[in-house]
């Protein structure tokens, strides 16, 4: 038996473009004699559809092109992921399903059984789970008996268990159900190192029970969400005999060994997934090009600052989207070093973009001539001189007004510049350099941008981001002299920090712990609680560690745990 694993790129919503590629590849896997052909989890609708479920034509729309691909399969079975109602009277509205098409007809219909609501996944919001009953896990594919289940469903083994995250394991039902191979169609978003996770969770559940595996993975981007692919096929050892690509749309076939029980399958094609850096490299291209394409935009544009944030975002975009769709503005202050202008000059030039210099002292001049009135009434000295925090934020919002200015002329999708470091302490100025549609690198740490530009560099064979933007201390220019290390601890230290408290939920005695300087550690988590309200008011970023700042960790603004000070001796109410 010959199987096709169809790694395909949705869009959410977008039923009528992804029924059609269902069918292109569909009949390509007719085209290399496959037998069998599996999509990936709500492949007819993309993954996350969220709250389009709660709209019941979207949800009729999806079954009528559930029957309508089935009438033109032939040929070839194939497993396609969709939303199927719940015809039970009790329980919630819909199920997360899989069908099974034969020669014009569906002939089975399997719903996932375990609904993720950790991170960003929310599944019990629409779905009821499906039983454990054998006769909704498996067809037969000539003498094959084959074991469907649907992402989260793999996702399980015996510490989740004893953890009672889950109750139950459902490919230890499809092998009790006799199945010989089993398959899982999946939506499985990308996060740096989870596929080697992965290959290991899987190879466990492989191994004991000897049952070959098919997993089929979503690709593409979709909001804050970038699916990786890494399509994967184990035989019964745990042995990886085929791997599809990382990052981009493939299909990937494999042959079932024959014999009286299937042992896996014959020698396929074994990409090399992308680890670390590279790893995160692609997502970000993957994202950006997928977020810009179905939000139907031509191009992009972004402000410049010869530092290096910008100068990464602004490469990721090119590599995304090509030189001739981004737009680079520098708008230099009375403050910004002459460098930082000759440094965003050359990555334009390095990169062959369009480039525009729009000074903003006049414009910051004329600010503040509205407001010396009321801010300086006596007429007494020099409000403005760089060092006022009101200041500083004018220049931000002034640049903010004119990026968006570039966006409503031109119908540029305005990105920005904000890496995770800055985005989890407030280093940042709402309505300034928070302005924007898609902020790129929002779930990276400054540490790993400079990662980024190593490996950019690198990649190319050449400078593409200036060694300078790499090497000179980071700062914002918003004041004479000014660096980041002025209100911040150094970002080895900031980034470490965060990691702890952000991604591992750690509290501060855990953290001080571990080596940390305690007022250090506690000014920190301080400034990550207070700038709640302002990542509330950013755009979408894309999601690259296991914690980002988004739809998946919802925090209160309006709160007052005062977790810092609960083990440390801190007393007294949380400031704004």
């Amino acid at each position: 038996m010959r199987v096709a694993l169809a790694q395909i790129n949705p869009t959410v919503g977008d039923i009528g473009r992804n029924s059609a590629r269902i069918l292109e590849f569909v009949e390509r896997a007719k085209g290399e004699g496959a037998e069998l052909v599996v999509f990936p989890e709500l492949a007819l609708i993309g993954y996350p559809p969220k709250d389009l479920l709660l709209k019941p034509q979207f949800v009729e729309d999806n079954l009528r092109a559930v029957e309508m691909i089935a009438s033109r399969v032939s040929g070839i079975d194939v497993v396609v992921g969709y939303a199927d109602r719940n015809p039970q009277p009790v329980g919630r509205p819909l199920h997360n399903a899989v069908a099974f098409l034969r020669d014009g007809k569906v002939i089975a219909r399997h719903f996932k059984t375990l609904l993720p609501t950790y991170d960003v996944f929310d599944e019990t919001r629409y779905f009821e789970p499906g039983g454990a009953s054998a006769d909704n896990h498996l067809v037969r594919v000539g003498d094959v008996p084959i074991g469907l289940s649907v992402c989260e469903d793999l996702w399980n083994d015996e510490r989740m268990v004893s953890r009672r995250l889950y109750h139950q394991n459902p490919i230890a039902d499809l092998n009790r159900a006799g199945a010989r191979v089993a398959v899982n169609a999946s939506a499985s978003p990308f996060v740096e190192g989870k596929h080697a996770f992965r290959l290991k969770l899987f190879a466990e559940q492989v191994r004991r029970f000897s049952t070959p595996l098919v997993y089929v993975n979503q690709v593409g981007g979709n909001d804050e969400l970038v699916f990786d692919g890494n399509s994967v096929a184990f035989d019964a050892a745990g042995n990886v005999i085929g791997q599809a690509k990382d990052f981009e749309e493939d299909l990937l076939v494999v042959d079932v060994e024959e014999g009286s029980k299937v042992q896996g399958f014959k020698s396929s094609r074994v990409e090399r997934p992308s680890t670390g850096i590279e790893s995160i490299y692609k997502a970000l291209v993957l994202g950006l090009r997928d977020y810009v394409g179905k939000c139907f935009f031509k191009s992009v544009v972004l402000g410049l600052s010869g530092g290096i944030d910008s100068a990464v975002t602004c490469a990721l975009a090119v590599a995304a989207l090509g030189k001739e769709r981004v737009v680079g503005v520098s708008m230099p202050s009375r403050f910004s070093s002459e460098h930082s202008i000759t440094d965003a000059k050359t990555l334009a030039a390095n990169l062959g973009i369009e480039f525009h210099g729009v000074p903003i002292k006049a414009v910051h001049d004329a600010y503040e001539g509205s407001l010396a009135s009321v801010f300086n009434p006596s007429g007494m000295g020099d409000w403005a001189l760089g060092d006022d925090l009101t200041e500083q934020n004018i220049q931000a919002r002034v640049r903010g007004g004119i990026l968006m200015a570039f966006s409503n002329r031109f119908n540029h999708l305005l990105l920005t510049t904000g890496n995770k470091s800055e985005l989890a302490v407030g280093y940042c100025t709402l309505y300034g350099d928070m302005c924007g549609g898609l902020a790129v690198i929002s779930d990276v740490p400054k540490t790993t941008i400079y990662e980024l530009a190593g490996y950019i560099n690198a990649s190319a064979g050449r400078e593409l981001i200036p060694r300078n933007s790499i090497t000179k201390p980071p700062s914002a220019e918003l004041r004479p002299n000014q660096t980041d290390q002025d209100s911040l601890p150094a970002y080895e230290v900031l980034d470490a920090i965060l990691y702890r408290y952000v991604e591992e939920e750690k509290g501060a005695a855990e953290i001080i712990g571990e080596g940390f300087d305690a007022a250090t550690v506690l000014r920190v988590m301080k400034m990550v609680d207070r700038s709640e309200y302002k990542r509330r008011q950013a755009a979408p970023g894309l999601k690259v560690t296991s914690r980002a700042f988004g739809f998946g960790r919802r925090m209160p603004i309006a709160q007052n745990y005062q977790a810092a000070a609960s083990r440390h001796g801190e007393v007294g109410r949380r400031g704004k």
